[in-house]
C-alpha cells in the first residue's frame, strides 16, 4: 500500500508537470489522479508474478485547449495542442550542432514533420507532430534532459 508521503510525492509531480491525469499500478494497488482533485485508490490481488512486475506509470498530457505557461508568446484564447516527450532523455532541435533548429516558433508544422530529436541510451529518436498548425513555443532549451510526459512544444492548431 501507498503511504501519505509517497501519495504527496505523486500528487506533487502531476502538479509539476501540469498533468489531467495519472494513473499508477504497482504490486496489487492502483492509483489513479486526475485534475480537479479526484483520487481512485483500488486494492486488487497480487498474483504471484505481480511481485516481480516493475511499476508501470501512465501519465496524460494537458488537453489540447489548455494554455501551458502564460507567456508573451502565447495567447491564451488560441486553441494549443501540447507535444509532450515520450521517452526519458537529452533534448536537441537540430540534427547536429551546426544545424538549423528543424522549427522555430512562427513556423507552419505539418503532421509527421519531425520537430526535435531525444537522445536516450545512445539512440537519436526523431520527435514528429501529431498536429498540424503553427508553433507557437519551445518548452526545452537544447541540449537539455527531459523526462517522460515533460513538455516540449506547444502548437496552434489550424
Amino acid at each position: 500500500m501507498i503511504n501519505v508521503d509517497e501519495l504527496r510525492q505523486v500528487l506533487d509531480l502531476a502538479r509539476d508537470h501540469e498533468l489531467t491525469e495519472l494513473e499508477i499500478e504497482n504490486e496489487g494497488f492502483k492509483i489513479r489522479i486526475r485534475k480537479g482533485g479526484q483520487v481512485i485508490v483500488q486494492q486488487a490481488p497480487v498474483p504471484a508474478s505481480a511481485a516481480a512486475t516493475p511499476t508501470r506509470v501512465a501519465l496524460a498530457a494537458p488537453p489540447a485547449g489548455s494554455a501551458p505557461d502564460p507567456a508573451p508568446a502565447i495567447d491564451v484564447d488560441m486553441e494549443l495542442a501540447i507535444v509532450t516527450a515520450p521517452i526519458v532523455g537529452t533534448f536537441y532541435r537540430a540534427p547536429d550542432p551546426n544545424a538549423p533548429a528543424f522549427v522555430q516558433p512562427g513556423d507552419s508544422v505539418k503532421k509527421g514533420q519531425t520537430l526535435c530529436i531525444i537522445e536516450a541510451m545512445k539512440m537519436m529518436n526523431n520527435i514528429e507532430s501529431e498536429y498540424e498548425g503553427t508553433l507557437a513555443k519551445v518548452f526545452v532549451e537544447d541540449g537539455q534532459p527531459v523526462q517522460y510526459g515533460e513538455r516540449l512544444f506547444a502548437i496552434k492548431r489550424a
